[in-house]
């Protein structure tokens, strides 16, 4: 296994749609999900998109550490999704904070699906066919944009929310509770 280089924001890797994965058991696919797994691990985060290793390809792995599970939700472990299609459940958002491996040292209040239907294959190829909330929707809809070449910056809703890791931490300020979708997300 390889630690791989992360693209930041303004390479052009983060900015193209990827392309299905046509078999998910090739070896090379394999070996890109393992050198994942080890560069997430290496960087701290919950997840990571291929694009985000300079692979144009449509797959990313997450996980929800049990610091991240909400009350209702428990710890997931490190999941490898290709070639996912979400759909949300229902109109409510909610605004949260998320961070980006591909934009360190910020952070922003993004507003995303509070559920969602994650329709994907696995690392083995399998159908995996779930419903999704919390913590876990919102790290699904973040990768998946990585997909689709955007970045969360691009659904920022409100700039005054927007700023350096470190001072977002200092200050605890209310941010907007819930919101109605117009499905264009």
């Amino acid at each position: 296994m390889a630690i791989l280089k992360i693209a930041r924001m303004g390479h052009p890797a983060l900015l193209a749609p990827a392309k299905p994965v046509e078999n998910p058991a090739a070896p090379e696919i394999q070996r890109l999900l393992a050198d994942m797994a080890e560069t997430l691990d290496d960087a701290g985060g919950v997840g990571l998109a291929a694009p985000q290793v300079h692979v144009g390809l449509r797959l990313f792995i997450y996980k929800v550490p049990a610091s991240r599970a909400g009350e209702d939700a428990g710890q997931v472990p490190l999941t490898a999704v290709i070639n996912p299609v979400l759909t949300p459940l229902g109109d409510n958002m909610s605004m949260d904070w998320e961070g980006c491996l591909s934009i360190p040292g910020l952070r922003a209040a993004v507003p995303r699906f509070d559920r969602l239907h994650l329709a994907a294959l696995d690392a083995a190829g399998q159908k995996l066919e779930k419903e999704v909330f919390g913590f876990e929707a919102r790290v699904i809809q973040h990768e998946a944009d990585h997909l689709d070449g955007i970045l969360y910056t691009m659904r920022l809703s409100d700039f005054r929310y927007f700023g350096f890791t470190e001072e977002t931490l200092r200050f605890d300020f209310p941010l907007p509770k819930i919101m109605r979708a117009s499905h264009d997300q």
